[in-house]
């Protein structure tokens, strides 16, 4: 079965970057589109961006559009998401998703998940 693990949150000043990894095993990884989402404190989980298989079609939520930007390595079996101009707002646990069904931003589309990465924007 696919596995996936997140690394590179943390703590980061408004205005600033993080870089976050979703690193996979165990499975055929080009054969799966991957997402992230983020869960803040007392909110539901949110779609925040995907990639297809081969990596041709992405898609953003409409509060990172602009800012955050993602991208996937086949040959390392990962995929990375850039995030530029960090707000107080994209403050989460990150998850990266695993499914077969495309590109999506709802949750139902995914069936394996990482187990997160705390991002927090503060000064």
């Amino acid at each position: 079965q696919l596995q996936l693990v997140e690394s590179g949150g943390g703590l980061v000043q408004p205005g600033g970057s993080l870089r976050l990894s979703c690193a996979a095993s165990g499975s055929t990884f080009d054969y799966y589109a991957i997402g992230w989402f983020r869960q803040a404190p007392g909110k539901e989980r949110e779609g925040v961006s995907c990639i297809s298989r081969s990596g041709r079609i992405t898609n953003y939520g409409d509060s990172v559009k602009g800012r955050f930007t993602i991208s996937r390595d086949n040959a390392k079996n990962t995929v990375y998401l850039q995030m530029n101009s960090l707000t107080p707002e994209d403050t989460a646990v990150y998850y990266c998703a695993a499914g077969i069904l495309g590109c999506g931003l709802g949750t139902k589309d995914y069936n394996r998940w990482g187990q997160g990465t705390q991002v927090t924007v503060s000064s």
